[in-house]
């Protein structure tokens, strides 16, 4: 009778326990009256303690049979427990058929993966240029906003340098100044050498002009001149006669002395005009002279404007010359700015600011430490973290941009997040990966792939929990495909 009543309990079938009763009731009639009524207490007492183990029942029927009526007794309580437990699976049943149906109906429209994580945009701080640590203006895992100072260099041998280079720039800016007015010098000078040659150059010209139209007067008048001196020459030799004649006839006293000394008088205006005919012939000679001097001189004056006029425009040569050293001057100004500017700015390279919002993480800058360019100092986390699941391709059919997401963080299990997809990968993992895998070789082993899908957090899903969201925190995400 324990065997029976634990195996209704445990759910057996009602076929099996009418086999045992059977069996109990077959074993009753073997027994004695006596010795039945003696152990009915006792068969009582066993039949109340349902829960004893099997073999301190089996014990017991060993010692003393089950009498009939204590069989009777359990049968009522058997068919209870039966119907106990028909009704708790039945109940289980129903629940469970609910829990399927919504289980379905939620599988059927959300594609869910714990293969994501957060992350974020990290920004690594490095320094650009050579230097020493002199303050640390931020620590471990402060937050910091874009353009803040981080950390300070010594600035001295920038700022050494800065001042070499306004010094160069300001002699190369006095030197083109200088150039500048040398330009200007020498413009006007060859302005005005080039007029004064160009006017004697005209003058020479006219005065050899002149002194050819001299020369010609000049050739002109000696013939006019020896022709004087023949006409002169004539009379003179007529009056000379005529004086002779006449003085042989005053000698003879044939004549007068008033005819005489006529006579006389005749020659000597005739020899007074010869001679001077001789004299306007060498005085236009003399003139022919001077006027052929003069052409000579005129030449001369015209070769040296000539001459002054060359040496004007190497002046303006000269101009170019300066004005090309001031091109050069501009050069250097130019050389020398750049070269300040790069000073200004590798002194600006001694303050290092955040290149973003977020937190402070990896720092390892230290006060003192030298530093190289490209050295990392510490890092910023960007606060728009966003997540990456990698979700099969096969469960991408229905997914598309916009649609809602779930999002559960491992570390913050009693809270779900709301997402949206933001977009997918131009390529499986498999893609960019470091060894992409050639189907195109050996034997082909068909897997299914995985792309990355960018997630956002709804920005009011999350407030309040920004600072315990950070990249690399496991995550799962179920997407509203519907």
């Amino acid at each position: 009778m324990e065997r029976i009543s634990n195996n209704s309990l445990d759910g057996k079938g009602s076929a099996v326990l009418d086999q045992e009763v059977s069996t109990v009731a077959e074993t009753d009639k073997v027994a004695t009256p006596t010795v039945a009524n003696a152990v009915a207490p006792e068969k009582q007492r066993q039949t109340a303690r349902v829960a004893k183990p099997e073999a301190d029942a089996a014990t017991e029927e060993q010692k003393s049979p089950p009498p009939d009526a204590g069989k009777e007794e359990s049968k009522p309580k058997n068919k209870q427990r039966r119907r106990l437990l028909f009704a708790g699976l039945g109940v289980l049943a129903v629940v469970g058929g609910v829990f399927g149906i919504r289980w379905f109906e939620y599988a059927s429209v959300h594609e869910s993966t714990d293969d994501a994580y957060v992350t974020a945009d990290v920004h690594p701080v490095s320094s650009r240029i050579n230097g020493t640590v002199n303050g640390l203006l931020v620590n471990d895992n402060q937050h910091v906003q874009a353009g803040q100072l981080l950390v300070t260099l010594d600035p001295r041998d920038y700022q050494v340098e800065a001042q070499q280079a306004e010094a160069s720039l300001e002699s190369a800016q006095r030197q083109a100044n200088a150039a500048l007015s040398q330009i200007n010098l020498s413009s006007q000078t060859a302005l005005g050498n080039t007029q004064n040659a160009q006017g004697n150059v005209g003058s020479a010209s006219a005065s050899i002009s002149t002194a050819i139209a001299a020369v010609k007067a000049a050739q002109a008048g000696v013939p006019a001149a020896q022709a004087q001196v023949a006409q002169a020459n004539a009379n003179l030799q007529k009056a000379q006669a005529d004086y002779n004649r006449y003085s042989v006839l005053y000698q003879q006293g044939v004549i007068a002395s008033q005819q005489m000394d006529t006579a006389r008088a005749a020659y000597q205006v005739d020899l007074a005009q010869r001679n001077s005919a001789i004299q306007a012939v060498a005085q236009a000679q003399a003139s022919l002279a001077q006027a052929q001097e003069n052409v000579t001189k005129a030449q001369a004056q015209l070769a040296a404007s000539k001459g002054g006029l060359l040496q004007a425009k190497a002046t303006g040569v000269q101009t170019q010359v300066s004005r090309s050293q001031y091109q050069a001057a501009q050069a250097a100004i130019a050389q020398s700015q750049a070269s300040l500017n790069n000073a200004k700015l590798q002194l600006s390279y001694t303050n290092i600011y955040a290149p973003t919002s977020g937190r402070v993480g990896n720092k390892s800058a230290e006060v003192g430490e030298r530093l190289q360019p490209g050295t990392p100092l510490m890092a910023i986390t960007q606060d728009d973290e966003w997540v990456v699941a990698n979700y099969k391709e096969t469960q991408l059919a229905k997914m598309r941009v916009g649609q809602q997401v779930e999002i559960h963080v491992d570390a913050i299990p009693d809270r779900n997040f709301i997402g949206y997809v933001n977009s997918f990968s131009p390529g499986s993992g498999a893609t960019f990966a470091l060894l992409p895998s050639d189907n195109a070789t050996g034997n082909f082993t068909k897997i299914v792939q995985r792309i990355p899908v960018k997630i956002v957090f709804d920005p009011n899903s999350i407030r309040g929990y920004q600072s315990r969201i950070v990249p690399g925190l496991s995550v799962e995400t179920s997407v509203n495909v519907k």
